[in-house]
């Protein structure tokens, strides 16, 4: 090319990045160090942040790990303490205490029969009152009710479940029992009372308090937690398989037997045996409208006694002794009882899971 050639635009700008190429890669051989701390760093801080990582969920998972060893530890802590305190009864009146008909405090004789039987009687008869209500009241919330009356009537029903179980025995004792007495329990009798078998049942004079007063109040105890956990599963039916049910002509039973309660079982089964808890352990209430005899009789109308009202009556007078040893042994059949009545919601909600397939 010529001095006095022009040089072409193209062969310039190819000339000069290829002469900038150059300067780069020398400057970038004689100083290798220039960009490469800027890779290393940044491996360095990725490092750090996974290694902090890391130690933020061990930290997490030992924490969480601790608060369920504590509540391990505190059940067997109480169960520990129950069977130490109670050892000196068991140990004097040995397995009969279980199946002794016998409280006798002056003779320091005792026995857990009648309380047994007091507590799983008014449980069983509370809840047999209690499903069939709560399992109306879910499905009306659920699948008749009007929206407008939906939401009040589900937070009524909630609100049941805040009154303290004391309001429930005073209203028990000075409002329920006299009118069980003067208008439910002379038609019960006049109905079933000769009745053969079941007869016996409803025998007796109708003074109010006893074994079926005590159980239809621990009913309207239960009813808001089982229908609340009810609405609450029958509310996670897909709309998808309800529509599809009325679409091919179901009634609201049909969609309720076929499509509803197959779909809610485990729920359903949970919201039970919630109830049977809430019923076992309940005190105050039941200690109002029992009547406090420790004796056994076949009568519902009868008085009879539970574990909890035991304890809550006698506690605070008892002397020390088998009296108190006796006490804490009633304590830890509730304890042993309300275990059995878990493992049993357990196996009845594996089983319904197993024959579902998950």
């Amino acid at each position: 090319m010529s001095a006095g050639a022009v040089c072409p635009p193209g062969f310039l700008r190819k000339w000069l990045f290829q002469a900038t190429a150059f300067a780069d890669k020398n400057r970038i051989d004689r100083h290798p160090t220039v960009s490469k701390p800027s890779a290393s760093a940044s491996i360095d801080l990725h490092a750090k942040q996974v290694q902090k990582f890391r130690l933020q969920d061990r930290f997490f998972h030992h924490s969480t790990q601790v608060f369920a060893f504590v509540v391990l530890a505190v059940l067997v802590g109480i169960l520990v303490s129950l069977s130490i305190e109670a050892w000196p009864s068991l140990k004097a009146f040995g397995p009969s205490f279980l199946w002794t008909n016998v409280w006798n405090v002056p003779d320091d004789k005792f026995g857990a029969l009648a309380a047994i039987y007091g507590t799983v009687t008014t449980s069983i008869l509370a809840l047999l009152i209690a499903v069939p209500v709560s399992f109306g009241i879910a499905l009306f919330l659920t699948e008749t009710c009007p929206l407008w009356l939906r939401r009040p009537l589900g937070t009524a029903i909630e609100l049941l479940a805040g009154i303290p179980s004391i309001v429930y025995g005073i209203w028990g004792l000075f409002v329920f029992a006299p009118l069980f007495a003067d208008y439910i329990q002379p038609p019960l009798q006049a109905l079933l009372g000769d009745v053969p078998i079941v007869g016996g049942w409803f025998s007796g004079p109708p003074i109010g308090v006893g074994i079926l007063a005590a159980s239809i109040v621990l009913s309207l105890m239960v009813i808001p937690f089982i229908a609340s956990v009810m609405r609450d599963v029958f509310e996670t039916v897909p709309h998808v398989l309800k529509e599809s049910a009325y679409g091919i002509g179901c009634t609201n039973w049909e969609v309720v037997r076929n499509v509803v309660l197959p779909y809610t079982r485990v729920g359903v089964i949970g919201g039970i045996m919630l109830g049977m808890g809430r019923a076992l352990g309940e005190t105050m209430a039941v200690t109002f409208v029992i009547g406090n005899a420790n004796r056994i009789n076949g009568s519902l109308f009868a008085p009879g006694t539970s574990i909890a009202s035991t304890l809550a009556n006698e506690f605070g007078e008892a002397a020390p002794g088998l009296h108190v040893s006796s006490l804490f042994a009633l304590g830890l059949v509730l304890f042993i009882i309300t275990l059995i009545v878990l493992a049993i919601s357990r196996w009845l909600i594996s089983r319904s899971m197993g024959s579902e397939g998950l």
